[in-house]
């Protein structure tokens, strides 16, 4: 365990989302002497400093980096604003200077066992749904991570080691993992589409930062992979922990699958297993866990998420009652294809943390309906260097009319909309974009907010986005 106490730390990273103002408190907590620095100034960085206010002795250095204060530190703490590749971590390396993150620190001091997931989509989702299940078996389950409801750092120090962490984990926060050699009991890896190129030099380096969840796993530990995933397919060949998969066709690994309506979970069961509702060492079984109908989250994308959380849940030993008492409840995620309001026969959904096509792509198919077009797409925003020629197929399958923001991903979506007549690019406001759309909408139609594109040329993020949807919604007239 890393010491802390009377350590010089630089945190590189306040940062908006409340993660850095976390990390801060905690650090200052077990007695870190602390240097906070930002390259946004104190005027951008206000709800995060006003939370960190009644700490004494912090140091800030706001508007830029400073190359002293990396010599001047033990070591650095990185939020996930902060690249990679960054000058002052880049300085760091040539120093020595170790380098953590808020999961590295997690991993370092956590005494529970954890479930880790991370991918492209889905994360929130499956995590969520996880946790909920495992409640069923161990009411003293913890959700953390990634996801808006709790930092990792906030309940480290209370988790004991008959209480089980649920994290949901980012590219950025894995990218931390290493220097711990920290890896989680069991590891879900939902899917892999391409993402955050404005911030990996490639597609592979952004694949192999998901790698990091399972690099120090060991024998003992358990892995679930996407089946139906090409590049998580070949990755079940390179783990040393016991593979599960998951895919909505059968299989012939161990994990869940879909068989004749029901989701079929299929056990290796060893004397070194944990409690799986098999019949004894090497035994076999298929167990029919739930109906397919039973599920409540709808869209395929969803069906894949229960089918991941259902196999670390029965990997945990959750039983099947517990499950399908879970798939049959409403679970309901701020942003995430969210249904908000009825209004007039109209339905408004924040999809806000659609950043990407693919996700995008998900509520189309989800909420539209092909005979007859009645999706209003509101879109658009800051670019991540991705594609969205496939994108511009569903939409015009789907879409009735598009208002895209600005921004150069709408430049984008813009050019492979060309030929679309109903679409009006160069919006700035919500409240507007959500008139036009109330203007345009009858009964039986669907509202979306789902950018497929990054929130930071508007808004500070995602949430402040839907948030700013919410508000438009709930204050909006002239439905027909």
């Amino acid at each position: 365990m890393i010491t802390l106490k009377n350590k010089k730390i630089l945190l590189l990273g306040l940062g908006l989302h409340g993660g850095g103002a976390a990390t801060a408190r905690w650090l200052h907590s077990h007695g870190a002497k602390l240097i906070v620095s930002d390259i946004k100034k104190s005027a951008a960085l206000r709800v995060s400093l006003d939370k960190l206010s009644k700490l004494k002795g912090i140091q800030y250095v706001l508007g830029k980096h400073r190359a002293q204060d990396v010599e001047w530190c033990d070591y650095v703490v990185y939020n996930p604003g902060v690249s990679n590749e960054s000058k002052s971590l880049r300085l760091a390396r040539q120093l020595k200077k170790p380098i953590y993150n808020e999961a590295s620190l997690f991993f370092d001091r956590c005494a529970a066992p954890v479930i880790a997931v991370t991918g492209t989509r889905g994360k929130s989702t499956t995590a969520s749904l996880i946790v909920k299940m495992c409640q069923e078996k161990n009411p003293r389950t913890i959700l953390a991570g990634n996801i808006k409801t709790t930092f990792m750092l906030d309940i480290v120090d209370r988790a004991k080691k008959d209480d089980l962490v649920v994290l949901e984990l980012s590219s950025w926060q894995l990218e931390g993992m290493d220097i711990v050699k920290a890896a989680p009991h069991i590891a879900v890896i939902t899917n892999l589409y391409p993402d955050h190129l404005n911030r990996y030099k490639n597609l592979t380096n952004y694949y192999c930062s998901k790698k990091e969840i399972f690099r120090h796993q060991n024998k003992g530990h358990y892995i679930v992979l996407n089946d139906e995933d090409k590049v998580l397919r070949k990755w079940q060949k390179e783990v040393c922990s016991r593979t599960y998969v998951f895919s909505k066709k059968t299989h012939k690994g161990h994990g869940a699958f879909i068989k004749n309506g029901k989701i079929i979970f299929k056990s290796a069961t060893t004397k070194n297993s944990p409690s799986l509702e098999g019949r004894g060492p090497g035994g076999r079984l298929e167990n029919a866990v739930v109906s397919v109908k039973d599920v409540k989250l709808k869209g395929e994308h969803n069906l894949e998420n229960a089918l991941a959380a259902i196999t670390a849940a029965k990997i945990y030993g959750v039983g099947n009652t517990a499950i399908k008492k879970v798939l049959k409840s409403e679970l309901i995620l701020e942003g995430r294809q969210q249904i908000i309001a009825k209004k007039k026969g109209v339905t408004f959904v924040n999809d806000t943390t659609a950043t990407t096509p693919i996700a995008c792509i998900a509520a189309l198919k989800r909420f539209g309906n092909l005979n007859k077009k009645n999706i209003i797409l509101i879109a658009g925003g800051a670019d991540k260097n991705l594609g969205y020629s496939d994108w511009a197929k569903q939409v015009k399958k789907y879409c009735k009319q598009v208002y895209l923001f600005v921004g150069d991903a709408s430049q984008k979506q813009k050019k492979a909309l060309s030929s679309m007549s109903n679409l009006s690019a160069g919006h700035n406001n919500m409240q507007l974009a959500v008139s036009l759309a109330c203007a345009n909408a009858k009964k039986g139609d669907i509202i979306l907010l789902s950018p497929g594109a990054a929130s930071f040329n508007l808004w500070q993020h995602e949430f402040e986005r839907g948030e700013d949807f919410v508000r438009a919604t709930l204050s909006s007239r002239g439905l027909n």
